[in-house]
């Protein structure tokens, strides 16, 4: 019997967040907080309709997922995000212990890969899961700004 809950039944998931911000007219990035194979936190970007600069995917999902276990440490907990963190996300990241990262496409310009892995040393990364899918939204996205 294979496993239902893989990384990318869970990237999809966050994938379907991304989707939620596409059609709200936000940066389409969609994050998912998994604990013990349940969706504990999820988020997308929210910084055009909270006029807030940290009202990043990647942010509501850690304080959704927080908020869930009544704490602030996320070491048991995988987060899957269809973009690669920034610095920003990956220090929220960092502080909060994730135990393992999952993201899909990759942010060659503002990624937290570029300025080296600020992640905290025990952190699993995973990285390319569904890349192809998530750069597509990202594509689409910028080609319908591009159009306006």
């Amino acid at each position: 019997m294979t496993d239902l809950f893989t990384d990318e039944y869970f990237m999809k998931q966050a994938l379907i967040e991304a989707q939620k911000a596409f059609d709200s007219d936000e940066i389409p990035v969609g994050c998912v907080v998994v604990c013990e194979n349940k969706i504990i936190g999820k988020g997308y970007n929210l910084t055009e309709q909270l006029n807030d600069v940290t009202a990043h995917a990647e942010m509501q999902a850690i304080t959704a997922a927080a908020n869930y276990l009544g704490g602030k440490y996320l070491n048991e907990c995988t987060m899957y995000v269809t973009l690669e963190p920034c610095v920003m996300c990956g220090g929220a990241i960092f502080w909060s212990q994730l135990g393992k990262l999952v993201f899909g496409a990759s942010d060659d310009i503002r990624g937290f890969v570029k300025v080296g892995n600020a992640l905290h040393p025990k952190t699993e990364i995973v990285h390319g899961v569904l890349a192809n899918e998530a750069s597509e939204l990202m594509k689409t996205f910028f080609k319908k700004i591009r159009e306006k």
